[in-house]
């Protein structure tokens, strides 16, 4: 569900952000997340028709909570200067592990590209993490929703997701905070039978681990506010215009 969208607006520190993302040109080797200048995340590669991308690296190794009573503003400031379009969400999360069943990079993606063509394996992320959404974007393309967390399931503390858990319970719909990024793949050349474009809409999360996976464990909904980076994602401004549309769209698997 979208419950809210607000107008594209420039946030970020312009001197020393917490989080950058590499250059995404032709040049570059890797699109990279990186927290304090150490790579957190590889992203989507540039080219357009390569797999979707989002592996867990060492830099990811905490979670956000900065103060401010603005809390677009607030966690903007972690970020490079940029155009952002602030979203809110409402998710009702499903922690997917590597490899196990409802992974996107073992059935979705394998369907469309094929088994990684070096490894001869699905394309491994290093991290569990939630779906929380799909639809149809017409008939050649597929959008789907996905949340990383900044560190895994493993690392929260059990007697919070418990408490936080209760809290679902009693009726309580907690806010979380993620910068994302739309990355559009067309799989040109690609090995597998199911050819379709592949829209991902990828949250990683600053704020709100323990809830996110009390969320999960009990089926509850949760919001989330996403900072969407207009031009940081490999899918062109047009394309990212059309998120609130999407994403206010009823639910569709692909068959």
């Amino acid at each position: 569900m979208l419950l809210s969208v607000e107008p594209v607006r420039t946030l970020g520190d312009p001197d020393e952000p917490r989080l950058t993302f590499s250059e995404d040109d032709e040049a570059s080797r890797e699109r990279l997340l990186l927290v304090d200048g150490q790579p957190a995340f590889e992203l989507t590669f540039w080219c357009g028709t390569c797999q979707i991308l989002f592996q867990r690296r060492a830099g990811s190794t905490e979670t956000f909570s900065p103060e401010g009573d603005d809390p677009i503003e607030a966690f903007g400031s972690l970020l490079p200067r940029g155009e952002y379009q602030p979203l809110l969400l409402e998710v009702r999360p499903r922690l997917v592990q590597p490899s196990g069943p409802g992974d996107y990079f073992a059935e979705e993606q394998v369907a469309t590209w094929g088994l990684d063509s070096f490894w001869g394996l699905p394309v491994y992320p290093r991290t569990p993490y939630y779906r929380t959404f799909e639809t149809a974007v017409d008939d050649e393309a597929h959008f789907y929703e996905f949340v990383v967390p900044m560190v895994p399931p493993s690392w929260n503390e059990r007697a919070q997701v418990e408490k936080y858990a209760a809290e679902l319970a009693s009726g309580e719909t907690p806010t979380l905070v993620a910068v994302s990024l739309l990355d559009v793949s067309e799989p040109a050349g690609a090995d597998g039978p199911d050819h379709y474009t592949h829209w991902a809409l990828t949250h990683f999360l600053l704020d709100g681990h323990h809830r996110l996976q009390a969320a999960a464990e009990t089926d509850h909904p949760v919001r989330l506010l996403s900072l969407l980076a207009v031009e940081r994602g490999t899918a062109g401004v047009g394309s990212v215009a059309r998120v609130p549309e999407l994403r206010a769209r009823d639910p569709k698997k692909r068959p």
